[in-house]
């Protein structure tokens, strides 16, 4: 069968991304100014089409390649139309890998506070999905609080005509979630209340995306230090993260309040639109938001949580990478004293881009904001329970750049398996024994770290030994498990926790339940108790870094969290 020209000319284009020069860039423009006349006739071409112009978007040859991609790219609604009155089975333009296309509709689950914000951000678009929601009980046990007399009918009748009896309460036939959601807004509760009480109901949202700018296809900023390629691009081989984080800290550029808002709505978008949802996205603080420029395009932003919505005993950092103004990954990173574990996720379209080196460069920012020397990989990265990653061969992405593995039975296997593949250039590491990787942590110390003191570490660990204490000493009763702790560590430390703010309060039992299992706190020195105190102080504080900067400078409480969680 004949090859039809878009499909010579679409393997074409997806070989000349990674092509760069004069000739290679003339030859790209020309691609695009040919398929720009075609018509495509198949979900998967126009799927090709859209993720070589986003790419070549991200790293152009040259300045006519990007504009030509940015024209293609902002009417390209229109070609997802055209195949959608063809009769196309659109199907193939709903799985998370190529969500979010211009002219497509999306449709989710989402937390109170991403609810909250897509309806503001997209008033009279956002719909509930009533063809796909079941939760009729959550409904009948949460809606009376807004509508007299519900209870009439969703306590004791079958077949509760739900979406008439909202209608009626709002005055209005709009399947609109705001009223609802503004409900919510409205009790007296605090925010993580609500939040969890909206959730219960499960409220499938709908949305179309038209051809509005948060659209995957259009969701970029205009920069203007556009970097433009003319050479082969950085290659994983080429990077020694041990030279790169060896190098001066980049500097971290405070933005103002509303310039880190502006940033925290496009990282939200950049997440809906592939249905993803982290915690520091959705909750995360604009004051916290701080910037690095690197050569070659990059910009990496990274931000804190708000005192109100923070983790317990770890800091939490969250940040995305910008490329010529696309987002191309984003990250996570929980530390704890000089610990820090890392997610690093780059969206599918880019994974042929520079990755290697736009990490180093994240963990760059990261190791200079935390203060962190000991980097830890998630076992999902690696492979845990994420076919994705096992296909991919991720363990040795970053066993390449000189993590270990944190067990010495994996790292005897991982040295295995680097003399099989030394020995055999055919030879590749069975998905079996890539999963056999992927369980445990993978580690990277910089200088001065001590060796191995976090391998077998996790809060998790912490957790439930808290659990098991309240189990045994508390009858199960987390309330008396921390109104004895708090008593207890008061005592010990000397301090009128009444006279302290709610949120430092909440802080100090958070603490007080790990303390309370903390032998020889009393031999403590008044200097150390002191140091402790202001640590707690400050998780509840604006700066959630200076509490993790306070942990890496108080020895027995690093001591004594490692022992318990060891």
């Amino acid at each position: 069968m004949q090859e039809k020209p878009t499909d010579r000319l679409l393997q074409e284009l997806e070989q000349h991304r990674y092509l760069f020069g004069r000739a290679e860039s003339t030859r790209t423009a020309r691609i695009l100014t040919e398929l720009a006349a075609l018509k495509f006739t198949d979900s998967a071409s126009l799927i090709r089409f859209h993720e070589a112009l986003m790419f070549v978007r991200a790293f152009p040859p040259s300045p006519r390649v990007m504009y030509k991609a940015e024209g293609l790219l902002n009417s390209f609604w229109k070609r997802v139309d055209q195949l959608r009155q063809t009769g196309v089975d659109m199907d193939e333009l709903d799985p998370l890998e190529v969500s979010g296309l211009a002219g497509t509709k999306m449709q989710d689950t989402l937390s109170f506070d991403a609810a909250r914000w897509l309806v503001r951000r997209l008033p009279g678009r956002v719909q509930i999905d009533w063809d796909n929601y079941e939760e009729e009980r959550a409904m009948g046990s949460t809606w009376q609080r807004w509508i007299p007399l519900l209870e009439e009918d969703g306590y004791v009748e079958a077949g509760v005509p739900w979406r008439e009896w909202l209608q009626s309460a709002q005055g209005n036939k709009s399947a609109s979630p705001a009223w609802l959601i503004s409900r919510f807004e409205d009790l007296p509760l605090p925010a993580a209340a609500k939040a969890e009480l909206y959730d219960s109901l499960r409220l499938p949202l709908i949305w179309d995306l038209g051809n509005l700018p948060l659209s995957r296809t259009r969701n970029w900023q205009t920069d203007r230090r556009v970097f433009y390629h003319d050479a082969p691009l950085i290659a994983r081989n080429q990077v020694s993260l041990a030279t790169e984080l060896a190098q001066r800290p980049p500097e971290l550029k405070r933005l103002t309040r509303e310039q880190g808002q502006n940033i925290l709505d496009m990282v939200r978008e950049v997440m809906l639109i592939r249905y993803r949802e982290l915690y520091g996205t959705t909750l995360s603080d604009p004051a916290s938001v701080v910037r690095a420029d690197f050569d070659r395009g990059v910009s990496i932003y990274l931000w804190n949580l708000p005192a109100d919505r923070r983790l317990p005993l770890r800091s939490y950092v969250a940040g995305f990478t910008l490329k010529n103004g696309v987002p191309i990954n984003y990250v996570e990173a929980i530390g704890l004293c000089e610990w820090m574990e890392v997610g690093f996720n780059t969206f599918y379209t880019f994974r042929g881009g520079e990755t290697a080196w736009i990490y180093a460069q994240a963990l760059r920012c990261l190791c200079h904001l935390t203060g962190a020397t000991c980097i830890s990989v998630y076992p999902y990265q690696l492979g845990h329970n994420n076919d994705e990653a096992i296909d991919s061969g991720a363990f040795w992405f970053y066993r390449k750049l000189g993590f270990r593995p944190g067990s010495a039975d994996l790292l005897a296997l991982t040295q295995r398996e680097e003399s099989r593949i030394a020995g055999k250039k055919s030879y590749k590491t069975p998905p079996k024994t890539l999963r056999r990787l992927a369980a445990e942590h993978a580690f990277y110390e910089l200088p001065g770290s001590e060796p191995s003191a976090w391998d077998r570490f996790s809060t998790r660990n912490i957790g439930l030994k808290v659990n098991r204490r309240m189990a045994r000493e508390c009858n199960g009763n987390s309330a008396l498990l921390r109104k004895t702790s708090a008593a207890k560590v008061a005592q010990i430390l000397g301090v009128r926790v009444v006279a302290w703010t709610a949120l430092e309060q909440a802080a100090f039992e958070n603490f007080a339940v790990v303390l309370a299992m903390v032998p020889g706190l009393k031999s403590w020195t008044r200097e150390e108790k002191k140091a402790l105190v202001q640590i707690i102080r400050a998780k509840a504080a604006g700066d959630e870094m200076r509490f993790l900067h306070l942990t890496q400078n108080h020895s027995k409480l690093r001591a004594a969290l490692l022992k318990i969680g060891s």
